[in-house]
């Protein structure tokens, strides 16, 4: 279990977790240089600093090399300390979901089967008290997603310290996200079985679903001849929604798993032009090297789960980041696990980490290489000079669950309140049965 009292390193004094979630505010700008010294700085892009220093300054990384006497900064020592880039969801519901079971607070999802109009970012709740928990586990930017529907809309990168969704946007509308109609015979997803008592409509499923992939490319079909006219006589708010997927500025995110379902995505990179990253891709491991070729990147959404076939290794879902690694397949792992609200994004690399992966190879896919497939590369994902200042302070390996301790975080140079609904829940109990 985490620590109850946690140090500020900046201030070098101690709080306790008094204060209601409520009154904790977005942090106010960084205001002075400081530098990070001392510490093991764990770049995101494979290199490791041993006794580093990470200095910052006005929100961007300056300097980033070994520990060296620097001036006009405030300097922390973080002698036998971690420091890493802020993790990142690849694939999120924060914000747009608070409690699934409660009606009211879901605004996920969209009614229609082609709503690619649909901006999540405009839906974001920068209040939920999910965002607090993930910032404690290392995770300080997140792509806001949104559901239902084949064409579901646009989703949208997000910091996660804001006081409004203009705030917390990072790079707005950077994909728009297609989800896949099942190609298996046995719909329901992961694993091919339905939900128990769950009404299929009736007729073919599998040409349904290939009827429906159908009405999408019509779609984009359109969406090219209007985008090509010099001039409309009306605008049609669907076709410029889809602008940004012919001129390169957004990417097409396939929400996908089998290898036959995959194959159609990459026959849309092929047809459109497109920019194509597959989100699930469990048999992704079975293609890679054709994914290689056609620069299709892949986002891993749930790591501890059973293989999608009962043919496939038990520990398939572990082995398939090493997989694509191996063959050169730019990828993220993800984490989409309902119950813990991808609290363990970092402990998924772990996995990783254990089946094939290095420990730093793990780091990038849920920081440098998400950065890139979500179009933020350049700005985050890794401790460079030039990059926003998106850094954790680490008392042990993040990736394991047994050492990982976040100290400090920063969003652009800017300390956050680490305090969540969890820790004044157990302080609140502690309080209560008199524990010490």
């Amino acid at each position: 279990m985490k620590r109850i009292f946690f140090t500020i390193l900046l201030g070098s004094w101690v709080v306790t977790n008094v204060s209601a979630q409520e009154t904790v505010y977005p942090a106010s700008a960084q205001n002075e240089t400081i530098a990070l010294t001392n510490a093991t700085v764990h770049v995101g892009n494979g290199q490791v600093i041993e006794n580093g220093m990470v200095v910052f300054s006005k929100g961007k990384i300056t300097e980033v090399k070994p520990t060296a006497a620097v001036s006009g900064a405030k300097v922390v020592d973080c002698k036998g300390k971690h420091i890493y880039p802020g993790l990142i969801l690849s694939q999120s519901n924060v914000g747009l979901v608070e409690v699934g079971s409660v009606r009211a607070t879901v605004d996920e999802n969209e009614l229609g089967e082609l709503n690619p109009n649909i901006r999540s970012l405009v839906a974001y709740n920068t209040d939920s008290k999910v965002t607090n928990t993930l910032r404690n586990n290392g995770i300080l930017l997140a792509n806001i997603v949104p559901g239902g529907g084949v064409l579901s809309g646009s989703s949208s990168v997000v910091q996660l310290d804001a006081w409004n969704w203009e705030d917390a946007a990072y790079l707005p509308d950077n994909a728009i996200q297609f989800r896949m109609p099942s190609l298996m015979l046995r719909g329901g997803g992961r694993g091919g079985f339905g939900r128990f008592g769950a009404q299929q409509p009736a007729g073919d499923p599998i040409k349904r679903a290939l009827d429906q992939i159908e009405s999408v490319k019509v779609f984009f079909r359109e969406a090219k001849a209007y985008y090509e006219e010099a001039s409309h006589e009306e605008t049609n708010t669907k076709y410029e929604a889809v602008k940004g997927l012919f001129t390169k500025k957004q990417k097409l995110f396939v929400h996908c798993n089998i290898v036959k379902e995959m194959l159609v995505a990459i026959d849309f990179a092929r047809e459109f032009g497109f920019d194509v990253v597959i989100v699930g891709g469990s048999e992704s491991f079975q293609i890679a090297d054709l994914l290689k070729q056609n620069n299709i990147a892949v986002i891993l959404e749930q790591m501890h789960s059973l293989p999608t076939m009962v043919d496939d290794d038990v520990d398939q879902p572990y082995k398939t980041p090493a997989a694509l690694q191996k063959a050169g397949v730019l990828f993220a792992i993800n984490d989409d696990d309902g119950n813990t609200r991808q609290r363990n994004l970092a402990f998924n690399a772990g996995t990783a980490a254990a089946y094939g992966l290095s420990k730093e190879e793990a780091l990038a896919a849920v920081s440098l290489n998400a950065a890139k497939i979500l179009g933020v590369g350049d700005k985050t994902g890794s401790i460079e000079a030039g990059k926003d200042a998106n850094i954790l302070v680490c008392d042990g390996d993040l990736l394991d669950m047994r050492s990982n301790l976040i100290l400090n975080a920063f969003i652009q140079g800017r300390e956050i309140n680490l305090t969540d609904k969890h820790k004044q829940l157990y302080e609140r109990y502690k309080y209560k049965y008199g524990l010490k």
